[in-house]
C-alpha cells in the first residue's frame, strides 16, 4: 500500500504515480457522462438537462470535498517522507472524524434545500422536476461519495494510486449497468440515473473496507486516533480549506454560467451541460497532475529534497501543456462528432460545437496553474491557489462569460473563450509567486 516517492526518476516516478490516478478519474467522470449519455438514448431534452444541471451541483460539491481531503494527502505525505508512522495514523483517524461530520451535515442542509438549489439555477420549467428527483437521491448518497474520496485521499498520500482505481472501477460498472436497467428498463428518468450513481458509490465504499480490512498497510488506528487533535486537524484544514473554497468558487463560477446558458433557452442550457461533460474528461490530465504534484512534493517535503520537488513541477508543467495543445486542437477539429456522442438535437450540437471550440484552449493554461496549485498546497501555501482562482473568477471568467451571453445570441463560442481568459490570468498570478517562493528561500534546495 505504502510508496516512497523521493528515489529514483522523477519523470518515471510522476507518470507511475499519474496515471493509475488518471484512470481513476477517468472512471469516475465516466459516471455523469454514463448517465448523460444513457438518459439521452430513452428520454428528451428535458431529462437531458436535468441530469446536466443536477450533475454539475453535484460535482461541486464532490470537488470541494475532494479539496478539504487534499489535505489529508499532503499532511499524510509529508509524515510518509519524514517516516512518521505515529502521526500518519493520527492523521488518517482524525481525518475519519472530521469528515463524518462534515458528510452528515452537509447531507441535511442539502436535502432542505433541493428546492431552493433548483430554483437558483435557473432550471429550465420542463427540467424542473427531473433535476429536483436528480439532486434529492445524489444528496442522500453525500455520506458515501465522502467515503471514496477521503479512503482516496489517504491512499494517495501514502504513494498508492493504484488502489482507488480499482475502487472506482467497481463503482463504475455496476453504475453503467445500474444505469441501463434504472433509465432504459424501468423508465425512471433522471431518478434512475441518480440511483445508479449513488448505489454503485455506496458498494464501491464497502467493497474498499473489505480491501482494506484484509491488507497490511503499515498503520494502526486505534479509539484514540479518532480523538479530534488540535494540531493534526489544524494542519488538514489548513491546506484543506482554502482548496475547497477555491474548488468551490470554481464550480460555482461554472454554475453562473450554466445560468447564463439556461437563460438563453433549453438548448443552449443542454449545449452548455453536455460541453461541461466533455471538457471534463479533457481535464482529465491537468487534474491528475494537481494530485500527483502535490502528492510527490509532500513526500518530498518530508525528506528535504526541495530540489526534487522543483523538477516534479517542471515535468508535470512540460506533460500538461504538451497534451493540452493536442487536445484542443482535436476538438476544434471535430467538435460536431465528440458534442452529438451525447445528443440527437441538431441545434444542441451547433451550439455545443460553437461552446467547445472557445472552452478548449482553458486545458492548456488550466494544465499550468493545475500544476503550481498542486506544488503551492504541499508546501502550505494553499492561500495563493484561493487568490489566483478568485482573481480568475471575478476579473475574468464571469463577466466575459456575461458580456458574451448578452451581446452574441446567435453563437456560444464567445462565452466558451472566457473560461481560457481566466485561466491565463491566473497563470501569471502563479509564476509570480512561485518567483517570489524563490527569492524568500522557502522552496529552497537543501544541501545534503
Amino acid at each position: 500500500m505504502e510508496k516512497n516517492l523521493t528515489s529514483g526518476s522523477v519523470f518515471k516516478t510522476i507518470l507511475g504515480f499519474s496515471l493509475p490516478f488518471l484512470l481513476s478519474n477517468f472512471l469516475q467522470t465516466l459516471y455523469g457522462m454514463a448517465d448523460l449519455f444513457i438518459i439521452g438514448q430513452f428520454n428528451g431534452v428535458e431529462s437531458t438537462t436535468a441530469v446536466s444541471i443536477g450533475s454539475q451541483v453535484m460535482h461541486m460539491i464532490t470537488v470541494m470535498i475532494v479539496g478539504i481531503a487534499m489535505g489529508t494527502t499532503v499532511v499524510i505525505g509529508i509524515c510518509m517522507g519524514a517516516n512518521d508512522k505515529k502521526k500518519m495514523s493520527l492523521a488518517v483517524g482524525n481525518t475519519v472524524t472530521l469528515f463524518t461530520i462534515i458528510s452528515v451535515a452537509i447531507t441535511v442542509i442539502l436535502i432542505c434545500l433541493v428546492n431552493v438549489i433548483t430554483r437558483v439555477m435557473c432550471t429550465p420549467q420542463e427540467a424542473v422536476n427531473g433535476t429536483v428527483q436528480y439532486l434529492t437521491v445524489c444528496f442522500i448518497g453525500i455520506p458515501f461519495i465522502t467515503a471514496y474520496n477521503i479512503i482516496s485521499a489517504i491512499f494517495r498520500g501514502m504513494g498508492d494510486s493504484k488502489s482507488p482505481m480499482y475502487f472506482v472501477a467497481v463503482a463504475c460498472v455496476i453504475n453503467i449497468i445500474l444505469d441501463v436497467i434504472f433509465i432504459g428498463g424501468l423508465g425512471l428518468g433522471p431518478m434512475g440515473a441518480a440511483l445508479g450513481t449513488t448505489v454503485s458509490q455506496t458498494l464501491s465504499v464497502i467493497v474498499a473496507l473489505i480491501v482494506i480490512s484484509r491488507k497490511e498497510n503499515g498503520l494502526k488506528i486505534s479509539k484514540a486516533c479518532l480523538k479530534p487533535d488540535k494540531n493534526v486537524m489544524k494542519e488538514i484544514l489548513k491546506v484543506g480549506i482554502p482548496v475547497s473554497l477555491q474548488d468551490g468558487f470554481i464550480q460555482i463560477s461554472f454554475i453562473i454560467i450554466t445560468i447564463f446558458a439556461n437563460r438563453r433557452g433549453l438548448n443552449d442550457a443542454a449545449a452548455v451541460g453536455i460541453v461541461e461533460k466533455i471538457i471534463s474528461v479533457i481535464f482529465l490530465v491537468p487534474s491528475s497532475m494537481l494530485s500527483s504534484v502535490s502528492s510527490l512534493t509532500a513526500q518530498n517535503i518530508g525528506a528535504k529534497k526541495h530540489g526534487r520537488a522543483k523538477e516534479t513541477l517542471g515535468y508535470a508543467i512540460t506533460i500538461c501543456v504538451i497534451f493540452g495543445v493536442a487536445a484542443s486542437v482535436f476538438m476544434v477539429l471535430f467538435a460536431e462528432p465528440v458534442v452529438g456522442i451525447f445528443t440527437n438535437d441538431r441545434i444542441s450540437v451547433s451550439m455545443g460545437s460553437q461552446y467547445l471550440r472557445g472552452y478548449v484552449w482553458d486545458c492548456i493554461f488550466a494544465g499550468v496553474h493545475f500544476c503550481f496549485s498542486g506544488y503551492f498546497c504541499a508546501y502550505g501555501l494553499s492561500g495563493i491557489s484561493f487568490v489566483h482562482n478568485c482573481a480568475s473568477i471575478l476579473c475574468a471568467r464571469i463577466p466575459l462569460s456575461y458580456y458574451a451571453s448578452v451581446h452574441y445570441k446567435d453563437t456560444l463560442f464567445p462565452m466558451g473563450i472566457a473560461s481560457p481568459a481566466g485561466s491565463a490570468l491566473s497563470v501569471v498570478i502563479c509564476i509570480v509567486a512561485f518567483v517570489w517562493m524563490c527569492r524568500k528561500g522557502i522552496n529552497r534546495v537543501e544541501r545534503q
